[in-house]
């Protein structure tokens, strides 16, 4: 087993799909990450479960859905039965070397003593945590760390890195909010960004009542509320990306330098998306593309160029990076994962996979929805929205081959009567399908037909 792949797992938080240049973004300059595109394969419909950090980055240990692990706030651990099952206990019982840094995002137990090497750290973090040399960017941090990583793992075992950016998260109490690296300063400066998408207020006026009072839109006026605002901040959202950007190409170099970069599988995505905008909102949350959709990047330089896909349609859940990295390790996956191995999409060919995604967010929802809780289904035509809060229950429903920007709510729309029932049936299939899973300690997951 000495032969089995090193493997980087690069995460992001709050990068929304469309924030690369090989996304289709004419502004944004991200060429590390267009490259890894180029040499890998691109996942043009990746969506997240749950789009809120804590809740996103548990899933991504666990390979469950927050209906199955039951991590919804930022307080709550692992148990140590859960903690046993994650992808990174796993492989080093297995004999890799494992290492993580950045971001943690679940509890506050950082499980430092189950990594061969750690360099985490649990909150939000800062973004210049240096302060002998206090323009140092967190990214940059990292960047050095994971190249110490890379340098300092042991020849005979493979490893596996996990590495969390902040970026581009908010500082939060932070005015400026953005805080990207000052090299970065004079980046998109002279460029005029066009406005947010669904920036006319009537997109606003659409919503419901409680998420017009939601955070979402508290941080909006923070943010977003004037023109130069607008521009001010987008262009420090673009350029901590572009700060990440260049991380990754540091992180490549450091493989390379190694010598181990032909055995070294990458993996990219994001804990979520993010509003930059529209609707009137910032943030995520909510289960617009915008919040739910991420970019996702796969590149196994063991597959021979000729045979990598470089772009999959097939919808990506966050649930399969678990799995998709234990068969990468050659290990067997446990019945209660609840996401698909990516391995087979990597290559030309068509393959079986899901026909829809479930998402859910129960964050707060015994409070006052500061942030509306909500829960729905999307399949490759159609996306059901149904909140938890108010009576009777507010819905979105939207066709997403006619209206892919989800223009035009149509719940209320007697001639969709019957799509809109189907798709509540499917949420019901949902319930169930959870029901069943926790009644049974054994049960072997799969979704629901």
């Amino acid at each position: 087993m000495a032969q089995r792949p090193n493997i980087v797992f690069l995460l992001t938080d709050d990068q929304r799909w469309d924030a690369m240049g090989c996304a289709g973004n004419p502004i944004i300059q991200t060429p590390e990450l267009d490259r890894l595109a180029r040499d890998g394969t691109r996942f043009t419909q990746a969506f997240v479960n749950t789009p809120i950090c804590c809740v996103s980055r548990a899933s991504f240990f666990t390979g469950q859905y927050e209906a199955s692990h039951g991590i919804q706030d930022f307080g709550t651990n692992f148990t140590p039965e859960q903690w046993q099952e994650t992808y990174p206990v796993r492989l080093r019982a297995s004999g890799y070397y494992t290492g993580f840094t950045g971001k943690w995002g679940v509890g506050n137990d950082l499980r430092k003593e189950d990594f061969d090497w750690h360099k985490g750290f649990g909150g939000q973090g800062l973004f210049f945590p240096d302060k002998e040399n206090p323009e140092r960017h967190l990214t940059a941090v990292l960047a050095e760390q994971a190249e110490g990583f890379i340098a300092g793992a042991p020849d005979d075992r493979p490893f596996c890195l996990s590495l969390s950016f902040k970026a581009p998260h908010v500082q939060d109490q932070d005015p400026r909010q953005f805080l990207y690296d000052p090299a970065l300063e004079d980046l998109y400066a002279d460029i005029e960004l066009p406005p947010p998408p669904k920036s006319d207020p009537s997109y606003f006026d659409d919503l419901p009542e409680f998420t017009k009072r939601s955070e979402g839109r508290v941080r909006w006026h923070r943010r977003f509320e004037t023109p130069e605002r607008y521009q001010q901040m987008v262009k420090g959202y673009y350029r901590l990306v572009t700060g990440v950007d260049r991380a990754i190409g540091r992180i490549r170099a450091a493989l390379e330098a190694r010598g181990v970069a032909d055995n070294t599988v990458i993996l990219f995505t994001s804990d979520h998306g993010f509003y930059l905008g529209e609707r009137g909102l910032a943030g995520k949350w909510l289960m617009h593309e915008e919040s739910l959709r991420v970019p996702m990047l796969a590149y196994d330089p063991r597959i021979p160029a000729r045979d990598r896909a470089p772009i999959r349609p097939e919808m990506m859940s966050t649930l399969d990076i678990p799995r998709t990295i234990l068969s990468l390790a050659e290990l067997d996956a446990p019945g209660f994962l609840q996401g698909r191995d990516l391995r087979p999409l990597l290559t030309h060919g068509a393959v079986p996979w899901r026909n829809e995604v479930y998402y859910e967010h129960h964050f707060g929802e015994t409070r006052d929805p500061v942030i509306p809780a909500s829960e729905g289904v999307r399949d490759g035509r159609w996306k059901y929205i149904r909140y938890r809060h108010g009576e009777p229950r507010f819905e979105e429903l939207y066709d997403l081959n006619l209206d892919p920007f989800e223009t035009m709510n149509l719940a209320g729309d007697a001639t969709h009567a019957g799509e809109l029932e189907r798709m509540r049936g499917r949420w019901e299939s949902w319930q169930a399908a959870f029901g069943a899973w926790r009644a049974e300690p054994d049960y072997t997951w799969a979704d629901p037909a």
